[in-house]
């Protein structure tokens, strides 16, 4: 018997999904919200997530990060959270293993790169085309668009960064189909997918960085609760080897990370009186979160990796060679349709911004060595 809290989602009281399902099939004994999951799981734009960036672009060792490794990691610690906290693991588990499908290939550096060639024509947001891939883009089913996935789901991919006043226009366009009440907090299960994607990629990007010799430990314990972690683990383990030290660390790290929350989070829960999920929509602020403590410690984390890790010359260099590629491949196929796979030309619309948005859409959901691939094809021939 699954003890949920009553200001947890609960499957059997969920607003649905946007198009009605036919009623009597039977595949197996499953609630909307593990549905939602396994759709997303067997989903081709899933699958994809093992050729696209995490951290390091295209990397050449096996043992990095990949946005699959990454989403399945968030979905772990997402659980636990969620676990302790009382809330529908499913769609916490869903909601992490979802937050990443939007994001195009190369990372950040693909992101800024396809934002730039959109700019005339909406701009682009990897949220926002999360929503749009699930929504309309990946489409196996004989009776309706996209996945049809719950309200719950959408909703809290939406606005697990807090309620949304100014919507990208691919956000826009789903809400209008099929509204998310945006301007509202979301779920606790969507605020807490949120900060357990902050727990994992803050610890495992000092993992994949010390193993790529980005980052040193030297350089880490210039933070004072690193080194203090670090010290405790040293005197614990005297005998152990400095890999294995290290590995501690990370896992100490996002141990400690995860207590915090959860007490933060029942804290908050106490103090403001939530009682119902909707109470937790209408709180005004995130309950799910770090203290106020850990937050700035987490803040300071993330500036250490931006200037010595996310802002290091080999990622600056390998971030320009990215944004050429899709530079290159937007204009090639915006000036050139027949460089497209047919399944992509013959759907083409005529009319802008359409026309650059459904170029987008193709780029976004390449994987890097696909777009590196295409690139080569097109502009090394053409030599």
């Amino acid at each position: 018997m699954i003890s949920r809290a009553k200001y947890a989602c609960n499957p059997d009281t969920s607003k649905g999904r946007q198009y009605a399902e036919p009623s009597g099939e039977n595949r197996g004994p499953r609630n909307i919200f593990q549905r939602d999951r396994d759709r997303i799981i067997h989903s081709i734009a899933f699958r994809r997530l093992r050729h696209k960036t995490q951290v390091f672009i295209s990397p050449d060792g096996d043992h990095f990060r990949v946005r699959l490794t990454h989403s399945l990691e968030v979905a772990q610690i997402g659980r636990t959270i969620a676990r302790a906290l009382g809330l529908d693991e499913d769609l916490t588990e869903a909601l992490c293993l979802a937050h990443d499908i939007g994001h195009p290939p190369f990372g950040h550096a693909g992101e800024d790169a396809l934002g730039a060639a959109m700019a005339p024509f909406g701009g682009f947001d990897h949220n926002a085309q999360t929503l749009r891939t699930l929504s309309k883009l990946e489409s196996p089913y004989p009776l309706w668009p996209g996945l049809n996935l719950s309200w719950e789901l959408m909703e809290g991919l939406a606005k697990h960064n807090g309620p949304v006043k100014q919507p990208h226009w691919a956000l826009a366009e789903v809400d209008a189909a099929f509204p998310l009440e945006l301007q509202q907090f979301a779920s606790l299960e969507a605020q807490i997918a949120a900060i357990a994607d902050d727990i994992a990629y803050d610890n495992h990007d000092i993992d994949d960085g010390i193993r790529a010799g980005l980052l040193t430990l030297d350089q880490l314990r210039e933070l004072p609760f690193i080194d203090a972690r670090w010290c405790a683990i040293a005197d614990r383990y005297p005998a152990a080897p400095h890999e294995t030290l290290l590995r501690e660390l990370v896992r100490e790290q996002i141990g400690f990370m995860v207590n915090d929350v959860i007490e933060t989070t029942r804290m908050r829960i106490a103090e403001l009186g939530i009682e119902t999920v909707e109470d937790v929509r209408m709180a005004g602020r995130t309950i799910g979160g770090f203290s106020t403590e850990l937050a700035g410690r987490e803040r300071q984390l993330k500036a250490f990796m931006y200037a010595n890790l996310y802002h290091h010359p080999v990622q600056v260099e390998a971030a320009e060679q990215a944004s050429v590629i899709i530079s290159d491949l937007f204009a090639a196929y915006s000036n050139d349709c027949t460089l497209m796979p047919q399944e992509w030309r013959v759907t083409l619309p005529s009319e802008e911004p359409q026309r650059s948005r459904h170029i987008a859409d193709f780029l976004a959901g390449m994987t890097d060595r696909f777009a590196t691939n295409s690139h080569k094809a097109i502009f090394e021939s053409a030599q």
